[in-house]
């Protein structure tokens, strides 16, 4: 069975290991350092007990910034990544939220077109952004109810 539910601290192992196997973006001392920042939220996606996608998302007022969002590679390509993103923008809509925010690396073209399929355009760059001297591409969606 699929759900989503909110992960708490005592999941940091859990969201450090995908992490880890995914995009190795953060340290096990960050993981945690997100769970205590002022209005940050943190989803994840199961399939049974097998956590396979989480999403880590800001919301300041009435906007919200994706900080952190990957599927298991084992089970890419097959819509629950799209699952995962259709509850983050319902859950931005019930918040009230205007604008959804990211940062996807200019090397990261399947990223950039998933996105692309959410309506998120390019409104910016942030050059030589990533470890990898990358670009970031900054991308915005419009959320109307």
């Amino acid at each position: 069975m699929i759900s989503i539910k909110r992960i708490n601290e005592n999941d940091i192992d859990l969201c450090y290991e995908l992490d880890l196997n995914t995009l190795s973006l953060w340290t096990k001392k960050q993981w945690g350092s997100e769970f205590k920042k002022q209005g940050t939220k943190i989803v994840g996606l199961l399939i049974d007990n097998l956590l396979i996608g989480v999403c880590v998302f800001q919301v300041v007022l009435d906007e919200a910034q994706i900080n952190y969002f990957v599927v298991d590679q084992k089970f890419r390509k097959k819509g629950f990544g799209s699952y995962l993103m259709n509850y983050l923008i319902k859950q931005c809509e019930k918040l009230n939220v205007k604008k959804l925010l990211l940062e996807v690396s200019r090397s990261n073209v399947i990223g950039q077109k998933f996105y692309s399929r959410f309506d998120f355009p390019t409104v910016g760059v942030r050059k030589n952004y990533y470890k990898d001297g990358s670009d970031a591409l900054l991308k915005e969606k419009k959320i109307t109810k």
